[in-house]
């Protein structure tokens, strides 16, 4: 994964889906949008909320990490 985009976290709590209309999660460091996602609509995935990373939220999920393939990288959480 090649990106020089850095954001804080602080940066990333912004596109929540009601601040900003970006809806961004991290995973592993890496931001990526999922405002198309249908899965995301109001910046809500079942009890997880955009905006941060979820990292430690994955052990938990009914899905792989894989699921991140499908989505652009905005960048990386400096």
């Amino acid at each position: 994964m090649e990106t020089n985009k850095t954001y804080t976290r602080s940066q990333l709590a912004l596109r929540n889906g009601q601040d900003k209309e970006q809806i961004w999660v991290a995973f592993e460091g890496i931001i990526y949008d999922v405002t198309h996602s249908r899965m995301w609509r109001n910046g809500k995935h079942y009890e997880h909320w955009a905006g941060q990373d979820l990292t430690e939220e994955m052990a938990d999920a009914p899905h792989a990490e894989k699921v991140f393939e499908k989505f652009d990288i905005v960048g990386e959480i400096k």
